[in-house]
Order: C-alpha cells, then structure tokens, then sequence
C-alpha cells in the first residue's frame, strides 16, 4: 500500500511560540528550570547517565527541534548498513505481482498489485523479486478456500490453462483444497485450508529445501533438494481457478507469523521504525508526566488518566513530536507495527471501551497536531490494518484475538470526527467493513479449540421410518442422555463466548447509527444510510459480476447484527415519542415505494417497471396520495439516452489493475477486503420534494423531482416544518400514527433487500452440515448393527466393519462440533427471532400495501419473495435446533402469511409471471401442512371463498398444474386408496427428502372441500367450464404420456445399446403424475357434487358424463391390456421412471368408478352404467383386472421378471437395451403376478375392496342386459364424428346432424358447423322418421 501523504511538500504548521525568549518563563506559567528538567524527561539522551543529569545543558522550546533532530538520528550509521541492498536477492522494491508479463491466463489484480482473483480456468502469476541464496519468506491470505496452488517458480517454467504452479519440473506448490503437494508429481501434505487462513512459504536456498506454514504452524518440509546452481532463482507464484482469491504480503507489512532466520522479500522500513519507535516512547512520556507547577517538581502518573487541558507546555511539546511523527503515520507498515499495536496495548486490560478514554484523547491529538491530509491517511491504514487483523485472526477457544480488535474499532469509532471521516470516505468507500460483522466458521475444529470447549460430543440415534430424527428422547439410555447433555452445555459455553463478539460488532453499528451527533455536521446515520444503500445497489446491480458481491456468509451475519442494532435504536427513540409504534410492529409504510425518496434502483415492481406505473397510475398518485410525478419523470427514456448513460458512467468509474495486457479491473470481496477499491456505482436517481408539502385544509399536491442518493439530506430523510420526509403522500387508507426515526425504515427496507439477495440462500446453504451428521449417524448405526450380527468366524468382515465404525465416528465428532458452531451463528434461537421479525416485517408492509388499491402495484417483488423465503427458512432450516412452534405469535402470523398467499397469487395487480409462479408454488407447499393448513382454514370466510372460486378458474390461458397440486392436497387422504405418504412400489425415501411436501403426511380439509362443493354446485356455468378443461388437459397429459413410452420402448427393443435422454424421462413422469392428480381432481369432484355429472337437468351432465366415461375407458385399455406398452416400460424400472406403476394411476380410475356406479342413487348410476357402456371403447376386462380376474392380463405388484428375461439397464440413467435370451437363445417368458387390488391390503380397506366387487357385479349384469336388448343399427344412422352413437341432433340453419355428445364437446369450444363452417345458432334433437 502507497503511503500516500507522507511527504513534506505541504507546509505544516508552525508550533513556535512569539513570546520573548529572554523572559525568565517562556511558556508563561513554567519556569526555565522546570521547563528543562520536563524537556530533558521527555527527551531523554541514550548518551547521558544518571551521573550526568546535573552537568546537563539547560533545554528550551527553542532547542527542542535540534536536540530532536539529534536524538533521531543518534544510530543512523548502523541504519544505513542495514538498508544496503542484501545478496540472495534481485528485483525492484516494493515487491509486487508482475502484472506486465509474469502471469497466464485471465487475473483481475488490485490497484495495489497484491490482491489477486483467477478469472479463467487455471490463471497463474509471479512476483516482481526472485531470490537465489538465503532463507526467504513471503505470505499469502487466502480469501476462498478453493483450487490453488501456491509456491515458487523459477523464470524458465511456462505456465498455461491446464498446468500451473507445481505442474512444472522447476516449480513448487502446495495445495490445501486437495491437501497435496505438487512438483511434477504429487503426494498427501499439509492440511486443509479455509478462508481467513495465512499460508507462508519458506525457502531456504542455502539446504535447498522449501517449507510452509499454515497460521503460523509449520506443516513440515515439502521439498529438498530442489534444483540450485548458476542462473537458477526462484520467485514466489500462485495458480488458481476461476472466482478463487488471495492477498500477497511480500513485506509491505509485518509478517503475521514471521519465522526466525528468515527474511521477508520486501525490506522492512528499518530507519523509520526506530524513528517512530522513539517518537511514540516521546509521546508516551508526555502522557506520563505531570508539571506541579505549586511544587516546581514533574510527578509520574498513569497513563490511561491524561487529559488534553490544553496547557502550552504539553501542546508545544508534543507538536515538535507530531512535526516529525505525523509523515510516517501514513505509511501502512508503520501503522500496523507501532500505532496499531500501542492502540491495542492500551486495552489489554479488558474492560468496557468507556473505561478507557486515552484513545479519544490521543485522536482529539491526532486532528489537532496533524495536518488534515494526515489524519485522513493514518486512520485509512490504521482500519485497513485491523480490519485486515480481524479477518485473518485464527479461531482460538475465547475469540480473543476477534474481541481484541473489534474492541480498538470500536473505540476509534466513539470519536465523532473521525468516525465521520471513516464512514463518508474509508468504511464503505475503500474497505470491505462488512468484515467487521463475520464471524467465520472454522474448518479445523482441533485448532479451534472446540475438543476442549465442548469435549463431549453428540449425535442422534433414533430415527423414525422416514428416516428423520426423533424429536423426544423418551427412547435414549441414561448414557445417551448424560451424554447429549454434556454436548448441550458445551454448546452453551461456545455460544456465550460468540455473544461477546456479536455485542462488539452490534456496538459498532450503533455507533454508525447515531443521529444525536450533529454538531459537526451531518449526523452518522444519515452518512451510514447513504453509503449502505449505495452498498445494497452494488450489490443489487452485480448479480452477474461475483467479484464485486458481498460473499453470503459475510451478508447473513450483517443482516442479523443489523436488526439487532436498528431495533434497539428503533425501541429507545419510540420510548421517547410517546404514542408511535415500536419494533415488534414495525413495517415499511407503502409511500416509501412511490414517492421516489428511496431508491430501488432496477428492482421489479409487483405492477411491472417503474416507468410503466409511473405513466398509468399517475392519476391514482395524485387522487390518492397527493403526488404529482415530475413530467420529466414519466417520459420514456430512449435506448440512445441508455447507452449514453451507461457510456458516461463506465467513464467516471475508475478500475485497479488487471493482469491483461496491462488493462485495469476492479478489486474486489473476493480478494483482501482491505484493499483499495474504486468506486464503481452508477449515479442512480432518487426523488426529492421539490416543494415541501405544507399542512393546508385541503392537501397539496406534490410535484417530485429526481435527486441522487448522495445529495439527500437529513431534511429529506426525516422531513421538518410539514413535511413528511420518506412518508411523503401518504394513502388515506394509512394510519398517522407517528414513527420516531424515519430513517430507521429505510435501513429496515435495506435488511429486506440484503435477505431477498443471497441471506436465504446461504441460510439454506449451512444446513448441509446438519444433513451430514444425519448422514453418518445413520451409517453409523447400521454399522454397530452389522457388527452385532457379524459371525464370530468372519474376523476378516468384523475388522473391516470395525475400520468403518471408527471413521464414521471421528466424522461424526468434528462434524458435531462444527454444528454446534454454525447453529451458534447462524441457527441459534436469536437468529431465528430475527428472521421470525423480517417475516412479520414484511407480511404487515404487505397488509398496508395492500390496503391502498391500485397503488399496491409499487411494492416491490422482493417483499412477497422474502415472506415466503422467510418463512421456508424458519420451518425447514431452523428446526430441530429451535422450533418454529415456540415463536411468539406463531399462530398468528401463519394465518396472516396464508391470508396473503390466498388472495393475491390470483391478484390481478400483480403481473409478473415469476412471483406469480412463486405465490402459487408457496401456497402448494403451504396444504400440505396440518399447522399452515389449519391457517389457511382460519382466515375468513369470504377469503377462502374467493381462493377457491380462483383454483376453480377454467385451467386453459393459466399455469395449472400448481393450481391442480393444490386441490389434490386438499383432497389426499379422502380419496380411494389415497392415503399413502409414499407409492407402495417405491422403495425407502432418503432422510433428506423426507421434509419434501409431496412427502407429507395426507392431511385433508374438509371445510375447502365444503367450499369446492357450494361453489361448483351454485355456479353451474363455472363448474361446466372447470370441469371441460380439468377433461381436456387429462386427455393432453394422458396422451403426452403415451406417445412418449412408446418411444421409449422402441428405444428399447433396438439391439444396440440406447441412450434415452434424461430430459425425456423427466417429462414423461411428469405426464404420468399430472394425468393421476388430475384423475384425482376428478375423483374429488364427483364424490363432493356428484350432480354435475349425474344430474342431467343441468345443462352440461350428460356431456361431461360421457366425456369422463371415455377417458376414464380409454385410460383403463391403455394400461389393462394384456402384454401392453405400459406394461413393458414399467417392468423397465428406468430411474427416473419411479412414480410410473399400476398403483397410482388405477386406484384413481377405481375411485372414480366407484363413486357413479355404486355409492350414487339408483338413477345416477342407472345413468352412469349406461353411458359407460355405451362407450365403444368400454371393456369389461379391464375392470375384472383390478381384482386379479380375466385370465392373463398383466401386470404387477410389483412386477416381478425372471433374470433371463430382464432387460439391461446401463449405469446410465437414461441408457436401454433390449433384454438378454436365456439360456435356449429365446426371450424369456415373463412371469409375472396379476395386478389386484387384494394386493395392497395396506393401502387399500376392506370397505373399499367390496365396492370394488359390488361395482363388478352391477357392472358385469348391466352389460349382459345391454347385450341382449341391443338392436343392430345400421352405418347410416351413426353419428359420422364419432361412429359411436347414434345421429341424435341436428343443427340449425344447415342442418347437419351427429349425436349430441358430439355436437355439445364441440360447442364449448367453437361455435362453427363441423362439415360447412357455418355458425350454428340451435341445436334441435333429431328423431328418425319413421318411414325410412
């Protein structure tokens, strides 16, 4: 890092007193002598004994500057040998990474050229220095854990897309990602690495042997006898793959874990080391000392007591001190090493930062005896440095390293000026002050010191038949108990020292959100709030750039430290404004999303883009908010006033160096945070009142007007003199119920935005974890009880077995004390409470939002995408660490959550088809829950009404399927045979699919199913509808499904090996699925209101009788035939196909048919039987086939096939061949059980099974009787679509004829004739006349 200031070209200001200097006291309150005797105590003379004191020369002000000049120079002949150049070595100083010509591949490298991002597939680079001879070392941060090589290369290695540092015979790397070391070849060294980690690496060209270490532990030496002689010198290197990261510290700054007799590449600032050494011991003699000017004599006292009283005496002194100490204050070594560590050492005591007030008096110092440009520097490098400390401090059992430096951040920022200065120009500016609020998860739990902080360790045992842990421990032994116990009180301890860490960094917030600090100047929240939305639109707007994103893991613990901090400034302001609400109803009032005051940059809209509303729902602003939009506003921006935008903001932003053919890129997260950045946000606009709005009689309408974010004021925030601030153009609708921070919202809105960006992802991320300790705990078991059962004379399996138990055990301890980790950080009950208060947050913004009518089309997307991620979250990721049952308001909220799924995920105002999709897929999700289920049935009446009559919406022009997933959840555990969790064929589901919905328990609603009823029985038109397109989508699906197992069997029956493509597959099982649950729909529909289809005084029964009668044949044919196409690709057993089987799909049909034909009245299934056998595709054989019966039909349950006759199934998912002959060279015969319902005696009752059998009985009767009283009719009385019934209706005006089934399908759909395309305008029956 530049030390940039550190010149003297701008004059300093001048200490030097004007007073006479004859006079007896120059300070005018010291006298001569006690002014010398103070002077030479401060100034000590390393040459002078005590002896001498007396003999020594009497020292004034006006001496001071020479006698400081000498002793800071008293050595400097030892300093000059010590700056000779040092053999071994060759290159230029400072070292950097040559991005001129020493790197392959893409690299993006940091203006200060030692951070550097692979952007390619295996990019590689070297340094500017080699050495030759002696013993070096250089270190290198790693920022992501991924695929790196680090090491050393010489100048004759060439490096490409595939070989790297390493790869090469004169180079050397180790690898912490695979654990490895590589030169050429590669063997097992060293340990993991993880993010946060210090790899150094040492070579030693004197025994030929090159070393590393990781966080300052030596992993023992990689490689000897490395390749020496004339010509042959190394330079540090690294190779990494794309996205992956590291910072370089080739000396610019202390070594953080230097290694005795070896020296880092860069020399060390030796001179200016021991000047500021000696300065500061200066310094801290001034602090020392006190003159008793009534006793003439200097008394010592403790440091931590001085005080800046401004006396001259001290002021002078110390600005002879500051005239020599302030220019190397703004070199970045020198900070880190004195500075920052006599910071630190100031509160090595402990305690509250308020007990040590010398560092506010020692930055009141700094601002008064530096000049501006130095300050400002010294304080960038000094944050740099310790936000640089705090990221790469190794986890310790106490934290005390993390503790240690955000106490000293902490404290710096308690001084106003300069946590102004640090937040308007460095925090978000130049450093990554995220950082400040990460606490990282350490990988090597042994280094940790988690094995002593929670030595006893713990696992479930018991697992339930899904596979998922049981929640009671009724069923564990007494050891098991004392042992999870231990576990729990080891987790306790673990999270209390986290506690601490999560306090500092939530004290640092609030000290960024102070807004009582304005006396000089702008107060710190407002500065904070714009910097932090400028964060969240770099943030908002780079989704396709990674490197400038804020890493999840560092979002997840800023997002909770910042509703910790914004809710207690939240509480103490209403606590003074008696009346206004408090943070546990806190919402973001719906102006914010219209009046243009905070800026969203290009987020969607629930009504589309801004722009759009802007110009449509400009009348309703001014009628219903009092805003009228600037005409500028609302005129479209054309695509050239675009690219002129974007060209002019790709100018202003300045990028760091990129290794390119010497282009320049932006640093980034992914590299050192703490490095310089530029700054690379768009000017975004934001709208500002352009005339305040006064309280009149009547309201006045507003004209807005754009502004950037930067620009706005504290006035513009929290209004003044009538004027509302954000909550300008507030609804009629809105409460006034006053909020005591106004800013406070716009921070809220932000946390929304950071959980909407990658919050949700990551939470969802860490579970992986927890699903490992599953995992292994369930191996684990099994593993004890094979070795229970093992033989005693299998001591060969045992051992093997007993190897397994162990491995599995030393997983399940590390993995056990990383989750008591992550559940500490990231899933602990306070965690949950803050994602539990985003959730409520949002669903009441929705409720108010919702209120204002057309207006709730500016609310933004991510505010329904967060309730429902929210609450994804608190039910699947949380659990079983804390329960979601245990919230407060729990029940509540659900009904609140399922009141907003059910009206608007048919909300006419919201019209993108993505959170569309999302709302309905949310609320599928939300039936299949008995908790979120009864919710739905608890808000009100009219609310599930209107939900119903939208599922009940005609399926055609819409995304259905959802739609139809619901009503088959509100229905499964009603129907016949549907009381499954999973199909009976299927085997065993892994744990972690367990908590998938479509895994659920049935859990019915009665009261929906009511509402489904009155509805379809009421609105006959509607029902007609439905269930037209509830027949015609089964009848698409059902072909669908079709069509593709024959492709899939002719695939199969080729004699070369076939590969059917996977996408294939998936598609086909989900035709299969969707033809089932709409078969259920239909199931549901006629056992709820059989009338529709058997009443046939309304107008469309014997139409969507006949209609059901043929698909419902056609289905059985299809998958009843004897040696049929299902048959054959079900005894496939392709993965993929899981869910095809006999089961599911015939059980549906079975409910169908059982409903009409036998638990109807006499004329409904009089009227159903006839119309079933009326069909021409109706066969008798095909329902003897569900109880077994008619001969040799096929099927199975399961089918069974013999091994001659299997067919060979590749590994590959999606790869056939034909099967094998047996032995006598002729395909196999398939033996196999027939399909019967008796079969699943599990599944299926003894009730249903007799209906089955009575449906049989009457079904097998009414077509002997059709037989004999049926007439032959001849050809020419057929209806000619169908040549299935008989010619019943003739249309008018042309008077063509068919059967009525026909005709009446054909209605619903056309009105057009079917031979000479004239409209039809009646229908009359047709009667053959009796002389033909």
């Amino acid at each position: 890092m530049s030390s940039k200031g550190g010149g003297t070209a701008l004059s300093r200001r001048n200490y030097r007193l004007s007073s006479d200097t004859d006079k007896p006291r120059s300070t005018g309150i010291v006298n001569e002598k006690l002014l010398s005797d103070y002077l030479h105590h401060v100034f000590p003379s390393g040459k002078q004994g005590p002896a001498l004191a007396s003999l020594r020369k009497s020292l004034a002000f006006q001496d001071v500057g020479a006698h400081l000049e000498m002793l800071l120079c008293e050595g400097e002949s030892a300093e000059d040998s010590a700056d000779q150049p040092v053999e071994g070595r060759l290159g230029p100083q400072p070292v950097v990474l040559d991005h001129n010509s020493g790197f392959e591949g893409l690299l993006f490298v940091d203006d200060d050229l030692l951070g550097v991002i692979g952007h390619s597939n295996f990019s590689s680079i070297r340094a500017t220095t080699c050495v030759y001879k002696g013993k070096w070392a250089y270190e290198v941060l790693i920022s992501s854990q991924g695929l790196m090589q680090i090491g050393w290369c010489t100048l004759s290695c060439r490096f490409n897309q595939e070989e790297g540092v390493g790869d090469t015979p004169d180079s050397y790397a180790y690898d912490g990602n695979r654990v490895r070391k590589w030169n050429v070849t590669t063997t097992n060294y060293g340990k993991s690495w993880a993010a946060g980690d210090i790899v150094s690496c040492l070579i030693d060209l004197d025994e030929a042997t090159i070393t590393f270490c990781l966080n300052g532990q030596s992993l023992g030496t990689a490689f000897s006898d490395i390749k020496m002689g004339p010509g042959v010198a190394y330079f540090p290197a690294i190779s990494l793959s794309f996205k992956e990261s590291v910072a370089f510290n080739f000396g610019s700054r202390p070594l953080r874990y230097p290694v005795e007799g070896y020296l880092p590449l860069q020399d060390p600032p030796t001179a200016d080391l021991i000047k500021a050494h000696k300065l500061l011991g200066y310094i801290k003699n001034v602090l020392s000392t006190t003159i008793d000017t009534q006793e003439e004599r200097l008394l010592e006292k403790d440091c931590s007591l001085w005080r800046l009283h401004g006396e001259p005496t001290v002021l002078i002194t110390l600005a002879h001190i500051f005239n020599h100490f302030a220019p190397l204050m703004c070199k970045v070594y020198l900070v880190e090493d004195v500075l920052m560590n006599f910071l630190l050492g100031i509160l090595e005591g402990g305690g509250s930062v308020d007990e040590h007030p010398l560092i506010q008096q020692l930055l009141d110092l700094f601002w008064l005896l530096m000049e501006d440009y130095e300050v400002n520097e010294c304080l960038k490098q000094l944050m740099m440095s310790l936000l640089r400390a705090y990221r790469f401090s190794p986890i310790i059992p106490d934290l005390g390293f993390q503790i240690h430096y955000l106490r000293l951040t902490t404290a710096i920022l308690r001084h106003e000026k300069s946590r102004k200065y640090l937040l308007s120009n460095v925090l978000f500016d130049v450093l990554r002050s995220v950082v400040f609020f990460y606490i990282k998860t350490p990988l090597r739990v042994k280094e940790a010191g988690l094995e002593e902080l929670i030595p006893t360790t713990w696992w479930p045992t018991h697992f339930d038949k899904e596979g998922k842990d049981e929640r009671e421990h009724k069923d564990e032994s007494s050891d098991e108990r004392l042992r999870r116990r231990a576990y729990e009180r080891g987790c306790q301890r673990l999270k209390k020292r986290i506690e601490v860490v999560e306090e500092l960094q939530v004290q640092i917030l609030r000290l960024l959100l102070n807004n009582k600090d304005k006396t000089t100047g702008q107060a710190s929240r407002y500065i904070f709030l714009n910097k932090f939305r400028k964060f969240l639109q770099e943030n908002a707007s780079n989704r396709g750039h990674p490197t400038a994103l804020c890493p999840p893991e560092y979002m997840v613990c800023f997002l909770h430290r910042l509703i910790t901090a914004v809710r207690a400034c939240w509480d103490e302001s209403s606590r003074k404004c008696p009346g206004s609400i408090n943070s546990d109803v806190a919402y973001v009032p719906p102006q914010l999303f219209y009046n243009g005051k905070v800026d969203y940059f290009d987020l969607q809209r629930l009504g589309g883009l801004l722009s759009h509303l802007k110009k449509t729902l400009k009348d309703d602003l001014a009628s219903k908010a009092n805003i009228i939009i600037d005409p500028a506003e609302i005129q479209a921006t054309s695509m050239d006033d675009l690219d002129e935008d974007e060209e002019s903001g790709a100018a202003q932003r300045p990028f760091g160096a990129v290794a390119m053919g010497g282009a320049l890129a932006r640093p980034s997260w992914l590299s050192s945070p703490t490095l310089g950045r530029a700054n690379r946000f768009l000017s975004t606009a934001a709208v500002s009142l352009m005339t305040p709005r006064r309280p009149l009689s009547q309201p006045e309408k507003v004209k807005v007007r754009t502004l950037a974010v930067e620009q706005r004021t504290e006035e513009d925030i929290e209004g003044s003199h009538g004027n509302d601030g954000l909550l300008l153009g507030r609804p009629l609708e809105e409460s006034d119920q006053p909020m005591a921070d106004k800013s406070l919202l716009e921070i809220i809105d932000g946390v929304v935005m950071m959980y909407n960006l990658s919050v949700h992802q990551q939470l969802g991320k860490m579970v992986v974890v927890a699903d490992d300790v599953h995992e292994y705990a369930a191996a684990l078991k099994d593993t004890e009880e094979k070795i229970a059962r093992c033989p005693t004379r299998r001591s060969d399996i045992l051992e093997e077995l007993q190897k397994s138990q162990k491995v599995f055990a030393e997983k399940l301890n590390h993995l056990s004390r990383r989750l008591a980790w992550i559940n500490a950080t990231i899933y602990s009950k306070e965690k949950m409470l803050d994602i539990y208060w985003l959730l409520c947050v949002c669903i009441r913004t929705i409720e108010h939002a919702d209120n204002t009518g057309s207006l709730f089309a500016f609310t933004p997307e991510l505010y329904l995408n967060v309730a429902m991620n929210a609450y994804s979250a608190l039910k699947n990721y949380f659990s079983p660490a804390s329960s979601m049952e245990e919230l407060p308001g729990y029940e509540e909220t659900l009904t609140q959550l399922a009141a907003i799924l059910s009206k608007h995920f048919a909300d006419p105002r919201i019209i993108g088809t993505d959170i569309k999709d999302s709302l309905m897929q949310a609320l599928a999700s939300y039936v299949c829950y008995p908790q979120s289920l009864r919710a739905v049935e608890r808000i009100p009446e009219e609310q599930r009404v209107a939900m119903m009559r939208n599922l009940l919406a005609p399926y055609e022009q819409r995304p259905w399927a959802q739609t139809n997933w619901i009503l088959v959840r509100l229905w499964r555990g009603c129907g016949f045979g549907y009381r499954y969790t999973r199909l009976p064929h299927l085997l065993k589901t892994k744990p972690e699919d367990a908590n998938l919905p479509s895994l659920q328990k049935p859990c019915p609603s009665l009261l929906l199913q009511r509402h489904m009823a009155q509805l379809l029985s009421v609105d006959k038109d509607m029902a007609a509808s439905f269930l037209n397109s509830v027949l015609n989508q089964l009848n698409w699906a059902f072909s669908e499904f079709i069509g593709m197992i024959q492709e899939i069997q002719q695939a199969a029956e080729r004699p070369e090996r076939n590969f059917v493509d996977t996408r294939q597959l998936k598609v086909c099982a989900t035709c299969f699925d969707l033809s089932v649950s709409l078969l259920r729909v239909l199931e549901m529909t006629v056992t709820l209101v059989p009338e529709i289809f058997l009443d046939w005084s309304r107008p469309s029964a014997e139409l969507l009788l006949r209609r059901l009668a043929q698909l419902l044949n056609q289905v059985l044919n299809r998958v009843t035939a004897e040696k049929n196409l299902f048959d054959r690709v079900v005894n496939l057993r392709l993965p993929g196909l899981e869910s095809v089987d006999h089961y599911p799909i015939l059980v549906a049909v079975t409910g169908i048919l059982v409903r009409v034909l036998v638990d109807g009245d006499r004329q409904g299934t009089s009227r159903a039987a006839s119309v079933l056998l009326s069909d021409p595709c109706f066969q008798l054989h095909s329902i003897q086939h569900l109880l077994g019966e008619g001969g040799d039909s096929c099927g199975s349950a399961p089918p069974l096939l013999s091994t001659g006759s299997r067919p060979v199934v590749s590994a590959l998912a999606s790869s056939v061949a034909p099967p094998l002959p047996s032995a006598s060279g002729a395909i196999g015969s398939l033996e196999r059980k027939h399909f019967s319902l008796h079969a699943y005696s599990d599944y299926i009752s003894q009730e249903e099974k007799q209906k089955v059998e009575l449906m049989l009985a009457f079904l097998t009767e009414e077509s002997q009787q059709a037989a004999a009283s049926t007439a032959p009719t001849s050809e020419d009385d057929l209806c000619p679509i169908c040549y299935a019934h008989s010619i019943s209706a003739i249309f008018e005006p042309c008077s063509h004829k068919s059967c009525k089934a026909c005709i009446n399908q054909h209605l619903m759909n056309n009105k057009d004739c079917f031979f000479c395309k004239a409209t039809i305008t009646a229908v009359d029956d047709y009667c053959k006349p009796t002389s033909a």
